[in-house]
C-alpha cells in the first residue's frame, strides 16, 4: 500500500507542477501522450475511469481536460438518442456477400454516430449462428467463419474510417440467449479456434478494431469477463489487441476476477470494479497496480488514436435522418432479400397481366424488426403494403391482416374512464420517477394507450417530458358479448396489467421490446376495471395496450385472395418474438401456417414473404406456394426493396449465409442445444461440423443449402485456371462467368477448398473465397480470387497454432455449397505453421 500511496503523491505533484504536458500536444505520438496522461491521474481517478456511468458513457476527468466518451447502441442503428436510420438485420447484411456495400454500411453507421456525438458504436455483432433458435441470430452474420470475418472486417473498417470506434460483440460463443448469464459453453480447443474465434482475430489484425465486448456467458467453466485465457493470453498477447475489452451490460460478476481476467471497462457502471472493491484488493496484493494501469492505458489509447481528446466528436454536417444512410439501407435490402423459390417464373410480376393484388399477413402493414438492444426506431419506414402500392400505381390492391395482431387490438380498443359512463379512454398518471412514487407530474385522459419512442401515437404529441419515468393508467372496459378476450401489452422495460383484482400480465423488469398476452373470459355488458402500470428506465418510453375478442377467422383474407390476380402474404416473427434475452420457437407464430394454406388454396399465384432472423418450419406450406422470398428484417426501406424485387426493377442476388434445415431435429446442434437436465452445461459436441460442414457428410440434407439464392437470370461458369506461385500456397484462381439469361444481374461465385486425404479429421470442404460480380445479360466476366497459406490451414492443437499439411487439395467453384460447377486438384508440397 505504501508504494501505491507514493505513486499517487508523485502523480499528483507531477500534475500540479505542470512538468509534463505531453498529452496535450497534438503532434506527440499516441503512446507518449497515453503514458504522460496516465501518470498524471490519481489512483481514484484510474479506478473510476474503468467503470461506466450514466449508462452509456466513459466518464471524463475535468481537471485534466479528458472528455467523457459516449457509446451508442448498434449494430443496426445508432439509436440511443432516439430515432435513427434503421438498417437491415446483420444476417441480411451477410446475405449480400458484398464487401464494398458492407463497408458503406459501416461508414454510414459511423456518420450517424458522429451526428449524435457518439465516440463508440456497439457493433458489429459477430457470433456464429449455431442454431436457428437463438434470439439474437438476426443481429449476427453467418454460420461460416470465413464469411463472418470478411463481413465483419468490412463493417469495422467502414465505421472506424469515420473516427468512430467499432465494438466486436459478443466475445465469445454467445450462441444462445436462454439463461445467458449462467450457461457454460463447453467447446474443444480446435473448434473454438476454427469456428468461433477467427472473426475476432481477423478484425483485430486486418481492421485494427478498437473495442471488444465480452458476453454474458461462461466458456469452459469461466465467465468470459473473467477469462485470463481468452482476454489476456489470446486477445491481448497472442493477437496483439491494443484496444479495450468492455463488458456487456451487467455481465461483470466478480471485481478481482474480472480485473485480473482482462476486463478493461465495466458497463454500464462500476458495480464490481469500483473503489470499494479494488482499493482493498490492491492493498492486499490481489490485484496489481500494473493491471489497473493497463486498463486505463487501453481506454486512453483509443481516445488519442481516434482524436477524441483533440476534436469535438459531434458532426453537425450529418443530419440525424441521414439521406446517405437511407440509400445504403435500401441498397442492403435490395441485395440481401433472398429469393428461395420461383416456380413457373411467377416473378417478376408481369405488369401487363397483373391488375389486382391481395396483400395479406400480420407483417404486411407494419415496420418489422428484431428486438432487444439493437431495435431502432426509424424516422420513417415503408412497409410491404405501402411499398407495393407506390410501385404498382395502376394496380388495384386489397388488404387483410389475416390474423389480428397487437396493433389491430391497440387501434380498435375501447376504454372508458368510469363505470358510470365517463369519457372514452383511460386516466393516465405520469410520474417523474420509475417507482410510481409521490404525486404525478401530469394527469390526463389517453383514448389510445400507445406511446412509441416517446411519442403518443394518437395525438402525435411528445410523451412524458422526462426519461426515467413511470405511468399508471386506470379505467374500465365493457365487453360487447360473453366470450374469451385477449389482452396484449407491448413495451420497453417493465409493465403489469390488472383486470379487476387479478394480475393477468406481469413483466415488471428492465427489458427490450416485449409483448405479453393473456386470455380471459368476460361477461357481456359487465364493467371490468383496468389498471396498466409501466416504468421506463434504460430505454425510451414505449408502451401500448389493446384488447379484443380471442377469435381467428381467415374469411376476409381468403375472400380477397380469391378475387386477386396475385396474393402476397407476409408472415413471420417480430421484435417481441425474436429478441435479446430469450430464444424462439422453430415454428411460425400461431395460425400463420394455416393462413398460408388457406390463401394458397384459393390463389395458385401466391408469393410468401418471411420475416425472421433464421430458418423457420416451412413443411406445412412450402410445397404448395410457387414463390418464396426471405426478407429477414429488411430495415426501414424494406417495403421499397420488396416492391423493387417483385416488379423486376431489381434482380435478386442474395445468397443464404446459413443452411436452412427441413426441421430443427436435422440441425447438428439439436442434440446439445437445450439444457435438458438443468445443469446449465452446453456441450458443443458437433464440433467443427456445423452448418454445411455437417450436411456435406451427413445423411440428411438441408432444404436450402448455404450460399443458395435464385436470380431472374442464369449464369454459366467455364475455363477454370489455377496458378500456383513458388511458395506453393500462394494460388491464383480464375474462371469465366457468362450471363446467359434475359436479365442483367449479379452473381456470387463461391470458392471452397477440399483436403483430399487429410491427416486429421477435417470438414469435407470449407469456404475460402467469394466474389460478387455484376454481369449484363449476354456478357461475361473473368473472375479472379487469391489464396494463401491461411486458406489451407487448420488449427493444430499440439502446436497451439495454425498450419497446413502437404497433400492434394481440390479447388471447388460453386453457386452454393451444394452446387459445385468447376473443380481442379492441386498439390501442396510444404508444411508450415503460423498463427
Amino acid at each position: 500500500m505504501r508504494i501505491i500511496i507514493v505513486l499517487c503523491i508523485i502523480g499528483a505533484l507531477w500534475a500540479k507542477c505542470g512538468y509534463a504536458q505531453i498529452y496535450k500536444d497534438k503532434t506527440a505520438a499516441v503512446e507518449a501522450r497515453v503514458e504522460d496522461l496516465l501518470h498524471q491521474m490519481t489512483l481514484e481517478e484510474k479506478i473510476d475511469y474503468i467503470g461506466g456511468y450514466r449508462d452509456f458513457y466513459i466518464r471524463g476527468i475535468e481537471r485534466l481536460g479528458v472528455p467523457a466518451l459516449k457509446l451508442t447502441d448498434g449494430p443496426l442503428g445508432a439509436h440511443k438518442d432516439g430515432k435513427a436510420i434503421a438498417y437491415p438485420a446483420g444476417v441480411l447484411t451477410a446475405s449480400t456477400w458484398n464487401r464494398s456495400l458492407v463497408y458503406e454500411l459501416g461508414k454510414q453507421l459511423g456518420r450517424d454516430a458522429k451526428a449524435r456525438g457518439a465516440h463508440i458504436l456497439l457493433g458489429p455483432a459477430v457470433n456464429i449462428i449455431r442454431s436457428p433458435l437463438c434470439g439474437r441470430n438476426f443481429e449476427y452474420f453467418t454460420e461460416d467463419p470465413y464469411l463472418n470475418s470478411q463481413i465483419a472486417v468490412a463493417y469495422v473498417r467502414g465505421v472506424q474510417d469515420q473516427h468512430v470506434v467499432a465494438t466486436l460483440k459478443h466475445f465469445v460463443a454467445n450462441n444462445q440467449e436462454w439463461d445467458r448469464h449462467n450457461a457454460n459453453s463447453h467447446i474443444d480447443e480446435r473448434t473454438l479456434h476454427e469456428i468461433y474465434l477467427p472473426v475476432y482475430r481477423d478484425a483485430i489484425r486486418k481492421a485494427e478494431v478498437g473495442a471488444v465486448m465480452d458476453g454474458y456467458n461462461i466458456v469452459n467453466g469461466v465467465h468470459v469477463t473473467q477469462s485470463d485465457e481468452l482476454n489476456n493470453q489470446l486477445l491481448k498477447k497472442r493477437w496483439g489487441f491494443q484496444g479495450m475489452v468492455m463488458s456487456d451490460w451487467g455481465a461483470t460478476y466478480n471485481a478481482i476476477e474480472a480485473a485480473n481476467g482482462g476486463l478493461d471497462l465495466e458497463m454500464p457502471q462500476a458495480v464490481c470494479m469500483n473503489r470499494a472493491n479494488l482499493l482493498p484488493a490492491l492493498q492486499a496484493g490481489h490485484v496489481k497496480m500494473a493491471t489497473i494501469d493497463d486498463k486505463v492505458r487501453r481506454i486512453l489509447r483509443i481516445m488519442f488514436r481516434f482524436g477524441f481528446y483533440d476534436n469535438a466528436q459531434s458532426d453537425a454536417s450529418v443530419p440525424y435522418d441521414n439521406p446517405a444512410g437511407r440509400e445504403v439501407a435500401l441498397k442492403l435490402a435490395q441485395e440481401g432479400i433472398v429469393l428461395l423459390k420461383n416456380e413457373r417464373n411467377l416473378l417478376p410480376l408481369d405488369r401487363s397481366k397483373v391488375k389486382s393484388v391481395a396483400v395479406i399477413g400480420p407483417n404486411a402493414n407494419s415496420y418489422v424488426a428484431g428486438g432487444g438492444s439493437s431495435y431502432t426506431f426509424p424516422f420513417h419506414s415503408t412497409n410491404v403494403l405501402d411499398g407495393l402500392k407506390d410501385k404498382f400505381r395502376d394496380v388495384e390492391f386489397y388488404y387483410a391482416s389475416g390474423i389480428a395482431g397487437h396493433w389491430d387490438a391497440v387501434e380498435k380498443s375501447l376504454f372508458y374512464t368510469s363505470a358510470e359512463g365517463g369519457e372514452r379512454g383511460l386516466v393516465g398518471e405520469y410520474y417523474d420517477n420509475t417507482r410510481l412514487a409521490g404525486r404525478p407530474v401530469e394527469t390526463k385522459v389517453d383514448t389510445i394507450i400507445c406511446i412509441q419512442n416517446g411519442w403518443h401515437v394518437a395525438s402525435l404529441e411528445k410523451g412524458p417530458p422526462f426519461d426515467h419515468c413511470s405511468i399508471r393508467w386506470r379505467g374500465i372496459i365493457r365487453p360487447p358479448k360473453s366470450a374469451d378476450y385477449l389482452f396484449t401489452v407491448r413495451g420497453f422495460d417493465g409493465f403489469r396489467l390488472r383486470i379487476d383484482s387479478e394480475t393477468v400480465i406481469d413483466a415488471w423488469k428492465e427489458q427490450g421490446i416485449t409483448t405479453k398476452e393473456s386470455i380471459l373470459f368476460l361477461e357481456a355488458g359487465r364493467a371490468y376495471s383496468v389498471v396498466l402500470e409501466y416504468f421506463a428506465d434504460c430505454h425510451p418510453v414505449d408502451i401500448s395496450l389493446g384488447w379484443r375478442e380471442n377469435r381467428v377467422s381467415f374469411d376476409e383474407a381468403v375472400q380477397i385472395a380469391g378475387k386477386a390476380d396475385v396474393a402476397v402474404i407476409n408472415v413471420g416473427l417480430n421484435e417481441s418474438l425474436e429478441r435479446e434475452s430469450n430464444d424462439r420457437d422453430f415454428g411460425l407464430p400461431a395460425y400463420q401456417d394455416s393462413l398460408i394454406q388457406a390463401v394458397s388454396a384459393v390463389n395458385k399465384r401466391t408469393i410468401v414473404l418471411v420475416n425472421a432472423g433464421g430458418n423457420i418450419d416451412m413443411n406445412r406450406w412450402v410445397d404448395q406456394v410457387p414463390a418464396l422470398l426471405y426478407l429477414w428484417y429488411p430495415g426501414q426501406e424494406g417495403g421499397k426493396a420488396v416492391a423493387d424485387i417483385l416488379s423486376g426493377d431489381i434482380n435478386p442476388s442474395a445468397k443464404l449465409p446459413v443452411s436452412f434445415e427441413y426441421k430443427w431435429e436435422d440441425n447438428p446442434a439439436f442434440p446439445y442445444y437445450h439444457d435438458t437436465d438443468g445443469d446449465k452445461e452446453v456441450e458443443y459436441k458437433e464440433g467443427l461440423f456445423l452448418g454445411y460442414r455437417y450436411y456435406d457428410s451427413a445423411k440428411v440434407k438441408p432444404r436450402f443449402p448455404f450460399g443458395y439464392g435464385l436470380s431472374y437470370t442464369r449464369f454459366e461458369y467455364a475455363d477454370l485456371m489455377v496458378r500456383q506461385e513458388e511458395s506453393d500456397t500462394d494460388v491464383e484462381v480464375s474462371f469465366t462467368i457468362s450471363n446467359v439469361g434475359l436479365w442483367d444481374g449479379s452473381e456470387v461465385a463461391q470458392l471452397y477448398i477440399r483436403p483430399m486425404h487429410p491427416f486429421v479429421s477435417r470438414p469435407y470442404k470449407e469456404l475460402k473465397g467469394f466474389e460478387k460480380i455484376f454481369i449484363p445479360k449476354g456478357q461475361k466476366r473473368r473472375v479472379s480470387m487469391s489464396l494463401d497459406k491461411e486458406s489451407f490451414s487448420y488449427y493444430k492443437v499440439d502446436k497451439k497454432q495454425y498450419g497446413y499439411d502437404s497433400g492434394l487439395y481440390e479447388i471447388l467453384i460453386g453457386t452454393s455449397s451444394e452446387d459445385i460447377v468447376l473443380s481442379k486438384v492441386i498439390e501442396i508440397s510444404a508444411e508450415r505453421d503460423s498463427e
